[in-house]
């Protein structure tokens, strides 16, 4: 399973994360970049430590998870 990180800072810079379940497998850097422009300029998000105020970096999360059931 993968997942896209977005990670911003606030006006308090702290770091804020935002995830996304399955992202597309081919979406690039520069889309990433101007998606996130588009959240900070559009004001939606709320956070404690204020308004969203800079990127600060996205990560693409792989993850493996093997489940065993027991009956």
């Amino acid at each position: 399973m993968k997942t896209l990180e977005l990670q911003f800072m606030n006006e308090e810079g702290k770091t804020v994360r935002f995830s996304v379940d399955a992202p597309r497998e081919d979406v690039t850097e520069a889309q990433i970049s101007q998606a996130m422009d588009v959240i900070i300029a559009a004001n939606v998000f709320p956070s404690s430590g204020g308004d969203l105020i800079a990127k600060k970096g996205a990560r693409l999360i792989d993850t493996t998870v093997t489940e065993w059931t027991f009956a």
